[in-house]
Formats: structure tokens, sequence, C-alpha cells
């Protein structure tokens, strides 16, 4: 009985054969009665035809030809058709069902035809019950075949995912530039991704300062970046700026901030600000780019491979990579405004260029960090002191962005205030440490996690002498034959409690002396001390070099780069005050030495052409050595020294310092210093380890 049902399914098979296509179309229809949802794309339901063609002349080859049916393998059209559900993202149970349903839809059919060709019921049952096994043996081995096509595409595109997002997260966000965001993202996208990839930014979020969009109006866009560059569908040119068609996509996507996957026909692409004549269907991805509650832009990817167009899948890592390149543009974003800020506000804190100093003779530079931190707290500063004196300063505040540039004028200022009142390097240093401390107090960081770093100088160029101090900060360099590299360096401001040393030095006339923030030595190629000794030769190798230039000597050769740190260099030659104007006498501790002194003044005013000044210098210096002789202690020294103002100085050892008061009607004493006050421009008294100085300036006539 084996072999006549064998012989029956042939001549079965053979009878079917040339109605082959009446049966597809009888399977398809039941197929499509059960899963229409096979027939929303043509392409997917042409390959369902191909398939089930395949398959009904793979069945009756067994039939015909006694196969095994557990080895015959599945058509190339099925291993197709599960590669296709499974990039579109279709359900694998729906592929198995409808080989269920083509299994009993075509057993139906050769159960009904088997009657005509024989009435013997035991041959008929024999053979139904062979065909029924060889069905299931058949629909079981292409099955397997089948899932493991569908889930070897599956795993594919879940590692070209990994790929692209591991892409993304080691490419994007690499530059604190938006613009640059904007290129790797495109880049990203365009491989093994997308067919091409626009990324559009708002205008407002490009310039927060910008004017705002009139009320209603479609928001103004800047093509930020695009590939391919050439592509024809995307006629706006990078650095262009357009607006969305109101109620299209994009303008809808940028509206309501929700994701939108399309399928679009090219005549009339909405994904674009213009036409585009092709005829090629367009699979379009458009995403919204936003970081911290705000939308920045638009980001679109278009596929134009009608056989691979966009699923979920492919929305999903499209929404994690847009994502991730939005927090890179917004952080680039908010650092270049905040860097901007603290520059802005950093420049508008240092120094203007000042009047020629008669004391030294100046330049500056400072140039930013090349970094991604943001600015830093250096600076430096030129101040006039009494004396034809001048201090020079150069300081570091620790951290960066807008609270170094902050803390930094705090600093600037307040050591100004104690310049004012002409305080001993130390003492200075000193004074602003307690500054630091109570910055640190107020802010709720009494750690130390607010600190600086500061060199105060003082040079005067009557005696050639150069007085300096420094709370923690690289000492300077000189072209005089002095080491500074012993000095001692104090600790840095803001820990309080401990000392700082002043060191004074004699310079020559027209000696360099560069005071400078660490930026300038420090270097991943070159150790500090190379760096310092290449400093002391280009200032050795200037005697007579402008300033000016010294500095650029110096840029050029310690900063061939950009610099890691910010870096603050000021550069004074000194000067030394021609002798022919200063005049010293040293008076007794004898009320009569008055008359002496006012006798001086007279005399070295007529020889220095301003005896316009003379009676309101004679008067300043008589009170002044009044007080002195007074109230002081022995010696008392008159010094007058003419310069772009006239200075009286009276130098006595004692440290009692002097007081401004207003005198009653009746006291016989007390208008002194109110009368110079009153006469003068400027007053003021200093310290020193020998004693004091009271001085008033005046300006010289014109």
């Amino acid at each position: 009985m084996g072999t006549d049902a064998e012989a029956f399914l042939r001549r079965l098979a053979q009878e079917l054969r040339p109605q082959s296509s009446r049966s597809v179309e009888v399977i398809l229809e039941r197929i499509s009665e059960e899963l229409p949802e096979l027939w929303e794309h043509e392409d997917l339901a042409a390959i369902v035809l191909t398939d089930t063609a395949a398959h009904v002349t793979a069945f009756l080859d067994v039939l015909e030809h006694g196969l095994d049916a557990s080895q015959v393998d599945a058509p190339s059209d099925a291993l197709e058709l599960a590669g296709l559900f499974a990039r579109r993202g279709l359900s694998l149970s729906s592929l198995l069902r409808a080989y269920r349903i083509g299994q009993l839809g075509f057993l139906q059919l050769l159960q009904a035809e088997a009657p005509r060709l024989t009435d013997d019921a035991e041959l008929l049952n024999a053979a139904v019950m062979r065909m029924t096994e060889a069905a299931f043996t058949y629909v079981d081995r292409n099955s397997e075949q089948v899932v493991g096509a569908y889930h070897e595409e599956r795993d594919r595109r879940l590692r070209r995912h990994l790929v692209v997002s591991s892409e993304a997260g080691r490419r994007i966000g690499s530059t604190l530039d938006i613009a640059r965001t904007a290129e790797e993202l495109a880049a990203v996208g365009i491989e093994d991704f997308a067919d091409a990839v626009t990324v559009d930014l708002l205008e407002s979020a490009l310039h927060e300062d910008g004017e705002s969009e009139p009320p209603g109006a479609e928001p103004l866009l800047r093509r930020v970046a695009q590939l391919p560059s050439t592509e024809t569908g995307f006629p706006v040119a990078v650095g262009r700026t357009h607006r969305y068609p109101p109620h299209s996509r994009p303008a809808r996507t940028l509206a309501t901030g929700t994701s939108c996957l399309a399928q679009e026909e090219g005549s009339s692409p909405w994904w674009t600000p213009q036409a585009n004549d092709g005829d090629v269907p367009l699979s379009v991805l458009l995403l919204p780019l936003q970081a911290r509650g705000s939308t920045l832009g638009l980001v679109q990817f278009v596929r134009g491979s009608p056989t691979d167009p966009f699923d979920t899948d492919d929305l999903h890592l499209a929404q994690e990579i847009a994502a991730r390149a939005a927090v890179s543009m917004d952080n680039a974003r908010r650092y270049t405004h905040e860097r901007l800020t603290s520059l802005t506000l950093q420049r508008s804190l240092l120094p203007r260029p000042t009047a020629e100093q008669s004391a030294v003779r100046t330049a500056s530079r400072y140039l930013p960090s090349g970094s991604r931190e943001g600015v830093g707290g250096d600076w430096y500063d030129v101040i006039p002191l009494s004396g034809a004196r001048v201090a020079l300063v150069v300081g570091d505040v620790v951290g960066r962005g807008l609270h170094a540039a902050a803390t930094m004028g705090r600093l600037r200022t307040a050591v100004r205030a104690f310049a004012a009142i002409d305080l001993m390097p130390d003492e200075l240093l000193t004074h602003l440490d307690d500054v630091v401390i109570r910055m640190q107090s107020e802010e709720g960081g009494g750690n130390g996690e607010l600190g600086a770093t500061c060199l105060y100088a003082v040079y005067d160029p009557v005696s050639r002498t150069c007085s300096l101090a420094s709370a923690g900060h690289v000492p300077p360099i000189t072209s005089a034959p002095a080491d500074l590299t012993d000095m001692l360096i104090g600790p840095p401001l803001g820990l309080g409690g401990l000392p700082f040393e002043t060191t004074q030095l004699t310079l020559p006339e027209g000696s360099l002396l560069a005071l400078y923030t660490d930026g300038l030595i420090q270097s991943r190629t070159r150790d500090v001390d190379t760096a310092r000794a290449a400093l002391s030769d280009i200032l050795a190798g200037s005697p007579t070099a402008p300033v000016e230039e010294v500095c650029d000597r110096l840029f050029s050769t310690l900063l061939p780069d950009r610099p890691p740190d910010d870096v603050a260099l000021l550069v004074a030659r000194t000067r030394v005050l021609d002798p022919n104007h200063v005049a010293t006498l040293d008076l007794p501790p004898d009320p009569a030495a008055v008359a002496k002194a006012r006798a001086f003044t007279s005399k070295q005013l007529a020889t220095w052409d301003l005896d316009e000044l003379g009676f309101t210098t004679e008067l300043a210096v008589s009170e002044l050595v009044t007080n002195a002789i007074r109230y002081g202690k022995p010696p008392v020294r008159l010094r007058l020294i003419l310069q772009a103002t006239l200075t009286c100085e009276v130098f006595d050892s004692s440290s009692t310092a002097p007081h401004l008061r207003h005198a009653r009607d009746f006291d016989e004493g007390g208008r002194g210093l109110l009368l110079v006050a009153q006469l003068t421009d400027r007053w003021g008294a200093r310290h020193s380890r020998e004693g004091k100085v009271i001085w008033a300036e005046q300006k010289l006539p014109a």
C-alpha cells in the first residue's frame, strides 16, 4: 500500500502542477483574509506572492519525486521575506501564521482533488496521511530556516544599531563647538544608517541676544550641517537661513517636540523648504533637538531605498543619537556663551593702557586658554604710587568661568585699595589673605575651595630698589644680575595664619622684570626649569629692545600653540629718576629747621622754574616738617621729587600715623594736615621698617 500511495501522490502532483497559479491565488486570498497587514506595502505583497508560488512548486516537487521534506531548504524568496519582516519590525508570529494558513489551504486543495483520481478509500486515506505528514515536515523545516533568517537579520540590525550608537557616543560632542557637533551628528547618521542628513538650528538658540520672532511666525532656522553636501534634494545651503512652510511636518515637529516617521513620494517632499522634482519614494525621520527642556532645532534622516525604509527601531535609535547630540550642542552653546561673558568681564576688569610712568616702561599680554574648561582668573595690574614709585601686580584665581573672573575683579580692587595706603608688600598680602578668607566664609566654602596666588612688587626709581612678596605665586625673572629662584614664596591666599616675607633687590637702570602666571611656563613637552631658562635668556638678550617686542618674543618662543591654561604677562623695564629731579635735605629735630626747609624748597622750585607753586609748596612743607619735628622722631628728612607731578615728602622714624581732624575755632593747632589736604591734589602716608613718610602731590603748571 505504501508504494501505491507514493505513486498516487506523484500522479496527484502532476495533475495539480498546471493549476499551480490558481492554487497560489486561493492560498493568497485566504492569507489576505486572515492577515491583511501583509498587503499594506506593495513591496511586501509582491514578495509574499513570489514566496507562496515558490512554496507551492517546492511541495509539488516533494510529492512528485518522493523527496524527503525534512531535507528541502526554504526558497530564497522565503528567506528574503523573513529578512524584510525583520527590517520592517513586523512580528515573526505573523509570518509563521501565514505559513500555517498557506499549509492548511494547500492541503485542502490537494484533498479536494484526490477523490477525482481514485475511489479506493483505503488508498485515498493512506495518500492523505502521507501527504499531511510531508506537509507538516516541510513547514517545520522551512519555519526553522525562516526563523533563523529573521533572527539573523534582527541580530545584524541590532549590531548595526549598537555600532551606530557606539560611534555616536564616541564621535558626537568631541568639541565644545556647536557647528562641529552638528557636523559630527550628520557624519554619524550617514554611515550605515541614512542616505542623507540635515541639521537645522533655531536662530534664537544660536544667538540668545537676538531679536525675538513675531507672534505666530514660523521659526527661523539656520542650516548648520548637511550630508551629502551635494544632495539635490536639499536646496538650502549650509549656513543659510530658512523657514519651513506652516503646517508642514517639520514645522509641527518643532512646535510639538514630537518625533515623526513618515513615508513620502519624492515628487513633493515636505522635508525641504523647496520642491524636489525626483520620483524616488522617501523614508524620513524628523526629530527635534531638545536639551534641558528647550528645543534647539531639527535633525532629519532620509532614506531613498524603497526596500529598506525606516522602522520604529530606527526611530528609537535616531532619538537616542539626536538626544545625545542635543545635549552636546546645548553644552557647547552654554560654554560659548559663558566663555564670551567671562572673557568680556575679565577684559573689562584688566587695566587699560596707563599713562607713561617715570619709574618703568611696561607692556602686558593676556591670552585665554584653548581648553574647554573656560576662562580662568589670571590678572595683572600697574599701580602708580607716591614718590614716583610704581606697584606691579600679577595674580591667578583658582577655578574658571564667570566665578573666577568675578573673584579676580574683587581681588584686583582690593589690591588697589591696599596699594593706595602704601602698605609694604608682605603687609598687603596679609590683608589680601584676610579678604580671601572672608570671601570663602561668605560663600560657605571655608575649606579653601576659593583660593588665589598673587605677586606684588614695588619699584622705586630714586633708590632703584624693588621690594616684592609672593603668596604662592611663581617668582618673577629679571635681566639684572639677581637670582630670584631662592625668593621665599609664601602660602597661597586663603589659608590664613601664615606669614609672608618681603624680598628686596637693587635693579640697574634698564633692567627687565617679567611677572607672569604659570600658564606661560607650563607645557606637556617641556619642564618648568627649561621654560624659565628660556625666559631668562630672552630677557638677557633684549638689553635695549622695546618692552612690547619683548612680550612678543616671549609668547612666540614659549607659546607656539594655544596654551592649555590662561596666561597673563607683565614686562617692565626699569628707569631711574634723573638726580636733578630729586632734592633731599636732612633736618635737625629743632622747630627752627622749618625756616631752613622753606628756604630750601623756595630755592629748588626756582631751579625747576616752578615759582608758581612756591606759596602752596612752602606752606605744605612747613606743616609737614613741623608735624615731623613735633610728633615724630629723628632723623627728619625732606625730599622734593619732580616728575609728572611735584611731590613733597617728609620722613621721620616714628611709626605713629598722621590724623586729619577739624580744629575748633579757638584751637591753636590741628589745622596743618587739613591745610595740606586743601592746598594739594593728593596727600597720604606710608610706613616702612624704619619709620613713616608723609607726602603731598601737586599738579605741574600747564
